[in-house]
């Protein structure tokens, strides 16, 4: 029997998401479960997003996890390189072969055409995507085109969707899904700049890594009937595709930021364990694990997890992320896990160290009298989350409830678009919001003390809104617009278009 191989191929275009780490779970179990092999590849091809250090950070919290890889950027393998960005060789040869072949085309509509196109198909009701424009011209008009092009790279390489017919195959969870390819567009493969797009990519990849079982997200499903083409047309066998169900919010819709933390980065920071966080990431999915049902148990570590995975025990009826189960399933480890040196060094790690503290000393320093007022001072770098009413908001400032609301909401997005997280960043971030919204700068701030600390007054309030991350910064002002009654998605959108436009 051939070796299990299975990877996990994340983007560095932000923080570390729980799906990630999710994924990542699922795929680490089935593999030592079969004793095979996890590849970590690093999908960075999307190049105005991907970061250098989102990329450090996600080793780094997958590894906090404990979640280890056998092949990956950082340690090598027999199938590097591992980032999709020193592979572009590979798919630029395997996009041209297509063409050879007869399977892909070069298409040289502009945006304009393309932007154009899209307008003229939503005003007609009728289904978007690519008309094809291209796609039979001669190897004349072709070769007229390409020695024309300026640059000679700004075209792209479309792939040749059937007209007609369904693609059938084979989901391990969910059996046989179909596709009529007359809803299907032709596919972009190579971009203008010569990168592969998702779609070759990870086809390509999984291929020369001997990839033998796919296990992601339900949101790939529908671009399957795309992969299972190319592997045809290539004339690979494709892997067996296995698609998790979606994290949701309490909501039931697509776990996001906006209604949930979702960086695993929050987590760590909060105080939560990665052992419980491992635990109730398989329970979102998976069923209690125990030799029967009378001995099923939702605590459960990581090895016993792998000696009873199943693949086909998954549940697929959506997992909503519910912190307040979390929030008991890590107060079992705490409790029923740790000694109590062990409870200690877990505080030390987590942030009970000089690194951590350090910070904080000249922020309080000149508002102690005693050495008995600093940890009440700054008790709000350690707090999970702080108290926090819409009286208590409200009250800073003379403005109207409403207003206070719209304003905290377009802080989140302000501080969200923060390229590099300190002080000054933070200080320019909300003076942007004091000139959106014409309000002097203490209108701005003055509710911000209460939703960050839960007070009126404290320590400078950039430099302990830089001190305590985006994460955590992110999810109290949440907590500060629910508690303001909160936005209807009607409301958001046309603030959040507002303020695209004037932000």
């Amino acid at each position: 029997m051939a070796e299990v191989r299975v990877r996990v191929a994340p983007s560095p275009t932000g923080a570390p998401h729980v799906g990630t780490a999710y994924i990542a779970l699922f795929n680490l179990a089935f593999a030592r479960a079969q004793g095979g092999r996890l590849i970590l590849r690093i999908e960075d091809t999307d190049q105005s997003r991907s970061r250098s250090e989102y990329e450090t950070q996600l080793l780094d919290i997958l590894r906090w996890l404990g979640l280890d890889w056998e092949e990956g950027p950082d340690v090598g393998g027999p199938h590097g390189p591992y980032r999709q960005s020193e592979r572009l060789d590979v798919y630029q040869r395997y996009a041209h072969q297509l063409v050879e072949e007869g399977h892909a085309y070069h298409c040289f509509c502009t945006p304009e055409r393309l932007q154009e196109l899209r307008a003229q198909q939503t005003q007609a009701g009728g289904r978007t995507g690519y008309d094809g424009h291209c796609r039979d011209l001669s190897q004349a008009e072709v070769e007229q085109q390409l020695a024309s092009s300026t640059p000679p790279s700004s075209h792209v390489i479309r792939m040749k969707m059937p007209s007609e017919g369904s693609c059938r195959f084979e989901d391990r969870l969910r059996g046989e899904i179909s596709f009529d390819y007359a809803n299907l567009d032709d596919q972009v493969l190579l971009k203008s700049d010569d990168f592969p797009t998702y779609h070759l990519a990870v086809v390509v990849d999984d291929h020369e890594m001997g990839i033998t079982h796919v296990i992601r997200g339900e949101e790939w499903i529908n671009s399957m009937p795309k992969h299972l083409l190319l592997y045809d047309q290539l004339k690979w066998e494709a892997p067996q595709h296995t698609h998790l169900p979606l994290l949701l919010n309490p909501d039931r819709s697509k776990l996001s930021k906006r209604r949930n933390p979702t960086s695993v980065d929050y987590y760590r920071a909060a105080g939560y364990l990665p052992q419980a966080m491992l635990n109730y990431m398989a329970l979102m999915a998976y069923p209690p694990v125990g030799k029967g049902e009378e001995t099923a148990e939702e605590k459960f570590d990581f090895s016993t997890f792998v000696e009873r995975f199943d693949l086909d025990r998954i549940n697929l009826g959506g997992s909503v992320f519910d912190l307040d189960k979390l929030n008991w399933l890590n107060g079992r480890y705490i409790r029923e896990d740790l000694s109590a040196p062990q409870l200690l060094q877990e505080l030390k790690t987590w942030s009970l160290n000089d690194d951590y503290i350090q910070q904080m000393v000249p922020l309080m320093q000149e508002r102690m009298d005693t050495l008995g007022d600093f940890m009440p001072k700054c008790g709000f770098f350690f707090a999970r989350e702080v108290p926090v009413s819409g009286d208590d908001l409200t009250a800073t400032v003379k403005r109207e409830p409403e207003e206070v609301l719209q304003m905290m909401q377009t802080v989140v997005w302000s501080l969200d678009a923060v390229d590099g997280w300190d002080r000054d960043s933070v200080e320019s971030a909300l003076a942007r919001v004091a000139t959106f919204w014409e309000w002097p700068i203490r209108d701005i701030t003055k509710p911000l003390f209460v939703a960050i600390m839960g007070q009126t007054a404290g320590p400078p309030l950039y430099e302990s809104v830089a001190l305590l991350g985006i994460h955590v910064t992110r999810v109290r002002l949440r907590s500060a617009v629910e508690a303001l009654g909160g936005l209807s998605k009607k409301k958001e959108r046309s603030l959040e278009k507002k303020w695209t436009a004037g932000g």
